[in-house]
């Protein structure tokens, strides 16, 4: 396995890079999972204005979703996993998804109209935490947001675009895995299913790859439905584009099946369902082969 990691001027102390990427050692297939969420990395400029337990913010984390794609590069596919909270910034968004109010000063770019997500605090720089509630006790610098954006967001949206640059070139094809964990329980809903698959209504990636994604979980004894409550993401919106052969397809795990939501720590199950999801990872990479030919 080949490790990689993306630079950044952030955070002169410790130069903490903004992700990970891990690409295979020997024969390669043309595809990306990708891992926005799991970041564990909380820089000072968050803490210094928290106003809630950081156990709140680590609550909307995708926590351990990393460890389970860990087995990617090892089937022929790259990783890349973001390293930095997503509470400090979401890299799932828009980065024109941001609430002026919540900057003091002028925005660091360009500021989408306002959307009902950004108002309900879960834009580019998400303000609430999992109980709802504020999680900043002012509001944050424009050099802070700057960092945010350009120390983090684009360096890891670079990757992601370079990477699926790479294999349409070698491979005429890429196929883009966005991987994410949901929580089991969430208001006005009846229990979530144990897998929810996003391709945007089918807009966002071959109909052949939800088929063999969703068969591969269902044969593993999960349940799974299609887009609701989550149809995809921006990752998906943006890169998934099945007639320049960019196939993108959202993976949303329910967190009871391999971790303590409260305590946020991996269950003994979790390695089942990392045993379940190389299966996936095998499956996806074994297509790529097929679609590329």
């Amino acid at each position: 396995m080949i490790d990689d990691a993306g630079k950044t001027d952030m955070d002169a102390a410790d130069k903490v890079a903004p992700f990970t990427l891990s690409r295979s050692a020997e024969a390669e297939c043309p595809v990306i999972f990708a891992s926005p969420h799991s970041g564990q990395y909380y820089p000072n400029p968050l803490l210094k204005k928290l106003r809630v337990p950081l156990l709140d913010l680590r609550q909307i984390e995708d926590a351990f979703v990393n460890d389970l794609f860990s087995g990617a590069p090892a089937a022929g596919a790259t990783l890349i996993a973001a390293t930095h909270a997503r509470s400090f910034v979401d890299l799932n968004r828009d980065a024109r998804e941001l609430d002026p109010d919540m900057i003091d000063g002028a925005a660091p770019g360009p500021v989408a109209a306002p959307s009902a997500r950004v108002q309900a605090g879960l834009g580019c720089f998400p303000r609430i935490g999992a109980r709802g509630e504020n999680i900043y006790s002012g509001k944050i610098t424009a050099d802070d947001a700057r960092t945010r954006l350009e120390g983090v967001h684009a360096p890891y949206h670079t990757a992601l675009a370079d990477e699926i640059r790479r294999f349409r070139e070698a491979f005429g094809c890429a196929i883009l895995i966005d991987c994410h964990s949901m929580p089991s329980n969430q208001p006005g809903r009846r229990e979530l299913p144990d897998i929810v698959l996003g391709d945007r209504f089918g807009s966002s990636c071959t109909s052949q790859l939800t088929n063999l994604v969703e068969r591969a979980f269902r044969k593993a004894g999960y349940t799974v439905v299609r887009n609701a409550p989550y149809a995809g993401g921006y990752t998906t919106r943006r890169y998934g584009r099945p007639k320049r052969h960019v196939h993108a397809l959202q993976i949303e795990i329910n967190r009871q099946l391999y971790m303590d939501e409260t305590l946020v720590e991996p269950k003994p199950s979790m390695q089942t369902v990392i045993s379940a999801v190389q299966h996936v990872i095998s499956e996806i990479c074994r297509f790529s082969v097929r679609l590329s030919a």
